[in-house]
């Protein structure tokens, strides 16, 4: 399936809004990504990420169905950033966030000082080892109970990749 990147613009909120406000994508990332998810959220998410060039919309046929983008990291990590992305459910297992993780990563070597990029990955999060695996990442640790979701804990899978 056709996808591009780009920065987030005005008019991508009802889209992201429509793609995001899903239980089976929040479960996988940060308790910082709402849900549900309100078109308040999107147009706060918009404005917000249109002034970075860390924070890119996946588009597929005109709409902003996703979201990756890297958090560089400072003080004694400053070499490293952290990977983070999603996508809207009708999109996965296209290989979408593959390609879309393979271009992030290209772009954060040859526009940053960085050295590894990474992601953490809830241990039932398959699909998205799958995705960081296809995008050359590899396991490098598993941290047992290190993530707290919906009242349990689960394992963290460390994936990274360093720079060519």
């Amino acid at each position: 399936m056709n996808f591009f990147l780009r920065k987030w613009q005005a008019g991508d909120e009802p889209s992201l809004a429509e793609n995001a406000n899903n239980y089976r994508i929040w479960r996988n990332l940060k308790d910082i990504f709402p849900h549900p998810y309100t078109i308040t959220d999107a147009f706060e998410w918009v404005k917000l990420a249109r002034k970075t060039a860390e924070n890119l919309a996946i588009v597929v046929e005109n709409k902003a169905v996703g979201g990756i983008g890297i958090l560089l990291k400072d003080d004694i990590y400053c070499r490293n950033a952290e990977i983070g992305y999603w996508l809207g459910e009708p999109y996965w297992n296209k290989g979408i966030m593959s390609a879309a993780i393979e271009e992030v990563t290209g772009f954060t070597f040859a526009n940053y000082p960085i050295h590894r990029i990474y992601a953490g990955v809830f241990e039932y999060n398959t699909g998205s080892m799958r995705a960081l695996q296809k995008a050359g990442y590899q396991k490098e640790a598993v941290l047992r109970h290190a993530l707290f979701k919906e009242g349990q804990l689960y394992d963290e899978h460390i994936f990274a990749r360093y720079r060519p």
